[in-house]
């Protein structure tokens, strides 16, 4: 997924604009939205896919410079706790509330205060807003341990660091996710 200034160093806007618009008229590229494209997945059963709501929100936020984390059903899919795929994709952020329609699926950036971007852009912030999402909705033992045995050193650091700053009943949640598997 890529904006149409992400080619300003190959000539103006216009010119830019005119070949982009040749490569999309040819099959080759596909505008998601005005000055957003990708290159088109075929898959053999389905066509062609949708494009991905992840790369389309690294995109649009690339330059933004605002701090931004997928919440709700949406984390919970990306690590694999949930099957659940949602209409709406909700994104917190630093920055502006703002709608962007992505064919059938719409994402929303929501204005978030500081204290619920914890791990925000990482991925220990994505189990912070699994864990969020997961609370309302029933989270088992299973979840947690899968929580544990999938995660990496690195975030597990990550999310020990931030385990102070978490909500109080998040915290022996976090605590049991990133305890040694033998420690149970």
């Amino acid at each position: 997924m890529f904006l149409i200034k992400d080619f300003s160093e190959f000539g103006k806007k216009p010119a830019v604009g005119q070949a982009l618009a040749r490569l999309v008229k040819a099959g080759t590229l596909r505008r998601v939205r005005q000055g957003l494209y990708d290159l088109p997945r075929s898959h053999p059963l389905i066509g062609q896919t949708a494009p991905d709501p992840s790369a389309m929100v690294q995109a649009l936020m690339k330059d933004n410079g605002a701090v931004w984390q997928f919440t709700g059903a949406y984390a919970a899919n990306l690590l694999g706790l949930s099957d659940q795929v949602p209409a709406q994709i909700v994104v917190q952020t630093a920055g502006a509330s703002r709608r962007v329609a992505l064919g059938n699926l719409t994402i929303v950036f929501r204005h978030a205060a500081p204290r619920n971007l914890f791990g925000a852009g990482r991925p220990a912030g994505l189990v912070i807003q699994a864990l969020r999402h997961l609370r309302k909705i029933g989270m088992s033992a299973t979840t947690l341990d899968r929580l544990r045995h999938q995660l990496d050193a690195a975030t597990k650091a990550d999310l020990k660091a931030l385990v102070s700053s978490l909500p109080g009943w998040m915290q022996p949640l976090v605590a049991q996710i990133i305890a040694a598997p033998d420690s149970r």
